[in-house]
């Protein structure tokens, strides 16, 4: 007889409220950039998992629509990747901590 799998517990997401963090202008802008950085990494670690691009998505297969570069993106896909950016960086500024740009000597 097949054992049935345990029902997950209920999960509620509390993500660190960071609505009152407000970004200045210089990490506005870098924001891009993370968020292009983040798909990067996402699409680095597909890749190297034998994941290539598909028209539509399917785990069996390994593919993915989303697997091309940044600029390329449907505009939905670079919202998430920029709401993703930007929650970073207010959690990191929530947290207490500092972001300031050294430019090389």
């Amino acid at each position: 007889m097949k054992a049935r799998k345990a029902k997950p517990a209920a999960y509620t997401p509390r993500p660190l409220d960071t609505s009152g963090v407000k970004l200045p202008a210089d990490l506005l802008k870098m924001s891009g950039d993370l968020a292009k950085n983040t798909h990067e990494v996402w699409a680095r670690q597909r890749f190297a998992e034998g994941w290539k691009h598909g028209a539509e998505r399917s785990d069996r297969l390994r593919e993915h629509p989303c697997l091309i570069p940044y600029e390329d993106l449907p505009e939905n896909e670079k919202e998430y990747d920029r709401n993703t950016a930007l929650e970073t960086l207010r959690f990191i500024l929530c947290q207490g901590y500092k972001i300031t740009h050294h430019s090389s000597p």
